[in-house]
């Protein structure tokens, strides 16, 4: 008989503003969010850098398990 696994925890906030990055890399002139703008993001610093690293974090993940279904 299998024994279910407890689920993992959470680990993304739940005050986390979605969307907000995305709306700054518009505002910047780039269509979303693209390495070009996470780039530009991790070196404008405070806040934005933030999100640009979680996006950069959330795009490997993304891509490690687009691979391990391929």
């Amino acid at each position: 008989m299998a024994v279910a696994r407890p689920r993992k925890k959470k680990w993304i906030p739940k005050d986390l503003k979605e969307g907000a990055f995305t709306r700054w890399c518009e505002a910047q002139g780039y269509g979303g969010v693209t390495e070009a703008c996470i780039a530009k993001g991790l070196a404008a610093g405070g806040t934005i850098a933030k999100q640009a690293n979680l996006a950069r974090t959330f795009r490997r993940i993304a891509e490690k398990r687009k691979k391990g279904r391929a």
